[in-house]
């Protein structure tokens, strides 16, 4: 009798994480293909790899809530911790020339994350009821031989999922508690002085430092929508500011919400872009992004 229960606890806890491991995995799809589709399609290497790790999740999810077995859910471990270890290389050193900063859809991303590998990985060393079958019986029977030969066996396992998740966790939280994103800042270029450079042959307003200046089309002549995370990425350029010698064009000035002011360009609130490396670059032309589309300045003749 005792074993009968103790069987049929394991296979309810099992089908338990099952179903939540295979929802953590949505989730973290859903919020990845929602910043593919608001603008991260439009930065090279980096939107290809977020659509792809958009249909490898659900794609995961839907045969782990349909399939189960150990393989699946190792799988998923796996792959949810290597999707925040890619989250947490962007915001430490950057990855294929972007760096990211702190932001809520990033944050919960990474929660779920954690989440995701620490259910999936219980999953795969949970102990199989008896009688319980799977398509994938011979590689499940590997990770369950793997899984007995951890010290302390089940208990063992479990111990050290927990701490691997809760680490992970607290990892990302002191990461993205060290990264840019809370505060609005702003953009002076060294000095207030505008001046232009050539791209592709098109004259682009720049800051001092010969970085590209940039407008956001919701904008009005007398104020910014561009503000919390939106301002981290595209830093507004301080004014009053003044344009160098045989420049076209008016400059004003507004006042932020924030009460700060910015430099305007024949009415258009300027700002740079974060991803912008080096002068002469123009990695934000054209782009959707907070809820809008950017483009480069160009200079009046």
């Amino acid at each position: 009798m005792n074993t009968e229960r103790t069987a049929a606890t394991g296979g309810r806890l099992g089908l338990g994480l099952r179903l939540a491991g295979a929802a953590l995995l949505a989730v973290t799809a859903a919020i990845h293909l929602d910043l593919y589709l608001t603008g991260y399609n439009t930065i090279r290497t980096i939107g290809p790899l977020f659509l792809l790790q958009v249909i490898v999740a659900f794609a995961l999810a839907l045969a782990v809530a349909a399939v189960g077995g150990r393989l699946l859910a190792a799988g998923g471990a796996v792959f949810a911790i290597a999707t925040l270890g890619g989250y947490l290389l962007t915001v430490w050193v950057g990855l294929f020339g972007f760096r990211e900063i702190r932001t809520t859809a990033g944050i919960v991303a990474g929660i779920v994350e954690v989440a995701a590998f620490g259910v999936l990985a219980a999953l795969a060393l949970l102990p199989t009821a008896p009688g319980a079958k799977s398509v994938t019986d011979r590689f499940d029977a590997v990770i369950a031989s793997l899984a007995d030969r951890l010290p302390g066996g089940t208990r063992g396992s479990s111990i050290a999922v927990g701490a691997i998740s809760l680490v992970a966790l607290i990892v990302l939280l002191v990461s993205v508690a060290g990264a840019g994103g809370t505060t609005t800042p702003v953009s002076s270029g060294g000095s207030s002085v505008l001046r232009s450079t050539t791209i592709g042959g098109v004259t682009v307003l720049t800051n001092a430092k010969g970085f590209t200046l940039y407008l956001f089309v919701p904008d009005s002549p007398t104020k910014s929508v561009c503000n919390g995370g939106c301002a981290a990425y595209w830093p507004p350029v301080k004014g009053p500011a003044t344009l160098a010698p045989g420049v076209g064009g008016t400059l004003t000035t507004i006042t932020r919400s924030d009460g700060t002011k910015q430099a305007a360009y024949d009415g258009h609130p300027l700002y740079t872009y974060i991803q912008d490396s080096k002068p002469g670059q123009n990695t934000g032309n054209n782009v959707v992004l907070n809820g809008g589309r950017w483009f480069e300045v160009k200079v009046a003749h």
